[in-house]
């Protein structure tokens, strides 16, 4: 009895959704991978684009899964250690997205790792209008296998006069 089996056609096997192909490819069947960022810069946007968005996960993925880490938030102290980064950033994002605009960024690159100085435009809106304020930030990255991954992010508030001579600093200028 070598009797050959025909395959269903294309709208059984729509139906049948045990084995239909589409069916593996759904995002509930897809295993989660890291992210892995090629470069520091693309884990800096990352990081801020989630902050943007309040959202978590993303930002936690931008961090290494390393006690280690370091987070220092405007006038707060310091954080250190996964879980405890992440307990602030939830605390944090828990009223909503914060828009924070990276500029004048000072990169210091090494194969392993990086270190970039910025200012951190914020703004926050009110009822009746948008204040602004600015930060001066740290965000220090190393390169391991899953790529560049953020250790350390340190911010403070800066002075308010401080916002005219920021845009006259340029790196390579002595003095």
């Amino acid at each position: 009895m070598s009797q050959k089996q025909a395959l269903p056609s294309a709208p059984t096997a729509a139906r049948n959704t045990a084995w239909h192909p589409a069916r593996l490819c759904t995002p509930t069947r897809l295993p989660t991978l890291p992210i892995i960022f090629a470069t520091p810069e693309e884990a800096e946007l990352a990081f801020y684009d989630a902050l943007e968005r309040a959202d978590l996960p993303r930002l936690m993925q931008v961090w290494a899964e390393d006690e280690e880490i370091i987070c220092v938030h405007p006038g707060g102290l310091r954080v250190v250690g996964l879980h405890a980064v992440k307990e602030s950033w939830q605390e944090i994002l828990a009223n909503g997205g914060l828009r924070i605009r990276p500029s004048l960024t000072v990169a210091l690159h090494s194969m392993m790792g990086a270190v970039h100085s910025l200012i951190e435009q914020i703004s926050v809106k009110n009822a009746d209008s948008t204040e602004v304020a600015h930060c001066y930030a740290t965000n220090v990255y190393h390169k391991g296998p899953t790529g560049w991954k953020l250790v350390m992010h340190h911010a403070s508030a800066a002075p308010v006069d401080a916002g005219n001579l920021d845009f006259h600093d340029k790196p390579g200028l002595l003095h």
